[in-house]
This record gives C-alpha cells, structure tokens and sequence, in this order.
C-alpha cells in the first residue's frame, strides 16, 4: 500500500457526514424562504471550523452539529422547536453511524443554538468547550464588518416577511437587548477577543436604528 503523502492530515479529512446526508440536508437549506440560514451560512461556519480545527476536542462532530443545527427552520414555529426538531433529525440521520454518547452531545449543542448557552448536561469538559466555539462561530456575524451585519439583518428580516414592521420592529430590539444585556456575548476566549467589542458595537447601531434604548 501506497503510503500518504505527509502534508496529508487525516484528521481534517475524517468526517461523520456522507455525500448523502450533505444532499439531503442541502435540500432543508436551499428551501426559498431561507435568506440566511442557506448553505451560505453553513459554508461560513465550516470555513471558521477549518480555521481553529486544532482548537477543537472533536471537529468532526463540531461539522455534524453545523450541517444540522438549522436543518429544520420554520419561521412560524414556537420556542425551540426549530433546534429540538433538527436534533432529532440528526438523531435519526446520524444513528447507528455515531456512538450513542458522542450523537447525543451533538443533538444537546444544536438543541443550544436556542438560546446561545452553554448547556449543562453535556458529557465531558471537552465537549463543553467545544460547544461554546461552536456556538460563538453561530454568532459570528454578530461581530462581522457593518456591511456584513446590515446584509445579514436585511436576510433575516426576509425570512420574518410575515411580521409586520411594528412587530419586526419590536421583536428583533428585544433580541438585540437580550446580547447585549451579557455579560460576554462569546463564550469562548478566542471569538470574545476576536469579535466581542465589534459585535456590541454593530448591537448598539442596531439597536439605535431600531429606535430602542441602548443599555
């Protein structure tokens, strides 16, 4: 057998999602009603994972946890049934491919995505680190250029087309407040080095473009 070259590192090219699976979960991501949460999203958080893989316990389940973590995004929905839903489709997706406690940490950092925090009930300190960079990579465009952040809210404001502006208005002001309102938005040292200071600042603008007060 042919050894591999040595530049090769077999690590990055381990992987628990199939060509299968990646087809299948393109289709939830290139429904028309989506703006942000496309590929697009998807392919921006994997780029950030191929960036700090060596900071990660476990990428190849930090990629799982991308791919699926807004497979299911219904705008309609209530609470959290958007990330408890794409959970469970990574449960049955995934199942029989992953041991039963590495697929269950997968399913509790999706089902975080909820709230963007860290949860209790994951198995081991190293996963726990590696779900809060998994979850300051999902908030990365808090911290992007301004272009980029006004392009992302102008995208999500789309995919909310069915909230009338008041309600828009009002809703997303709430959730900029509720950020800000942190202590640290990013729960990991690098991304609150990297995009802390300039994700509250981009909150605040938008924030004021809202017409809300400003904490």
């Amino acid at each position: 057998m042919c050894p591999l070259p040595q530049n090769i590192n077999l690590a990055s090219m381990m992987t628990l999602i199939s060509d299968h699976i990646r087809d299948k979960l393109k289709e939830h991501y290139s429904h028309t009603s989506r703006h942000y949460h496309t590929v697009n999203h998807i392919e921006a958080l994997l780029a950030l994972l191929s960036t700090h893989r060596e900071k990660f316990h476990d990428p190849e389940a930090i990629e799982a946890a991308i791919w699926f973590h807004d497979a299911i995004y219904n705008v309609h929905a209530q609470g959290n049934c958007n990330e408890v839903q794409s959970a469970q489709l990574a449960g049955s997706m995934l199942s029989g491919l992953v041991d039963a406690t590495r697929l269950k940490g997968i399913q509790v950092m999706i089902e975080a995505t909820a709230t963007h925090t860290v949860p209790d009930e994951l198995p081991s300190s190293e996963v726990v680190a590696d779900a809060a960079m998994f979850l300051d990579m999902d908030l990365s465009v808090l911290g992007a250029e301004e272009e980029a952040f006004d392009e992302y809210e102008g995208a999500v404001r789309k995919e909310y087309g069915h909230v009338d502006e008041q309600g828009w208005r009002e809703g997303r002001a709430a959730v900029l407040r509720g950020f800000l309102d942190r202590e640290w938005i990013y729960h990991s040292d690098i991304f609150r080095g990297l995009l802390e200071e300039k994700a509250r600042a981009n909150l605040r603008r938008s924030l004021e473009r809202f017409g809300g007060s400003v904490p």
